[in-house]
């Protein structure tokens, strides 16, 4: 199965605002998968469908071919154990220390003795060059830090599916670019598939191998960032000449460094 994650006729409305429109989509299995469009137009929403937060109002959403809208709680629960998240403001807990965060999905979600805790941990930061930063506080890291530890956390359970909601909001572009190259870097080590939702219009697109463009309820998707230019639809045509400008090309070599 190609498709790891599809919306089928999945329509989403709130009051008499329809954000989704009987939406068929895929994403597909091992590539990363950047959400666009303009305010508003549902990109968290998406998210929030994929991982069974909201329901759809009907058609089906499935997860490895399990239609995830019709689950209960428990089997909810055990197809979300697939995903990794790492969210808009990284979500660390303020009290607890750096290793204290990288190590909780161990010691929350996991049977693991302390010293395969500790192992999985230390080769973590190794990973994530947060070595020396162990006893810091989430207060006393950088913006780009604090990113580093949360895709540290979300990924050490060995997610096959990783989500990020607006990952680099509020950091300066040369950390922006840091924080790519990492993502770049470790989608390509471990494999997993990727979901990007993101305002960071063209730069994000140095992270895709596939874009799915929210317009006017519907789903787009695209198999470069360069064919979205040669789009004939007059909305998508009006999103990339306002974020792309008339001629885009991916640096997706710049990822690689």
């Amino acid at each position: 199965m190609n498709a790891v994650i599809t919306f089928v006729d999945v329509v989403k409305r709130f009051g008499s605002q329809v954000v989704l429109d009987k939406v068929n989509v895929e994403f597909s299995r091992g590539k990363t998968t950047v959400i666009a469009g303009g305010s508003g137009q549902g990109k968290s929403v998406s998210l929030k469908l994929i991982l069974g937060l909201m329901q759809p109002d009907s058609g089906q959403i499935l997860v490895d071919g399990v239609d995830i809208s019709r689950l209960g709680r428990k089997k909810l629960n055990q197809v979300r154990s697939q995903f990794g998240v790492l969210f808009q403001g990284g979500a660390l807990l303020d009290s607890m220390t750096v290793w204290e965060n990288v190590a909780l999905p161990l010691t929350e979600r996991t049977t693991f003795a302390r010293d395969e805790v500790e192992r999985r941990v230390a080769q973590a930061l190794v990973q994530f060059d947060l070595v020396g930063h162990e006893l810091k506080f989430p207060a006393q890291l950088s913006g780009g830090m604090q990113k580093r530890v949360g895709l540290a956390r979300a990924l050490m359970l060995q997610p096959s599916i990783m989500l990020f909601d607006e990952p680099t909001t509020g950091l300066d572009p040369q950390i922006t670019m840091d924080i790519y190259r990492l993502f770049f870097k470790t989608q390509k080590e471990l494999g997993y598939s990727s979901i990007i939702v993101s305002h960071d219009i063209p730069k994000v697109f140095n992270l895709a191998d596939e874009v799915i463009i929210l317009s006017n309820g519907s789903m787009l998707k695209f198999y470069s960032p360069e064919d979205i230019q040669h789009s004939t639809d007059p909305e998508v045509m009006e999103f990339a000449s306002k974020t792309m400008g008339q001629v885009y090309h991916s640096s997706v070599e710049m990822m690689a460094v």
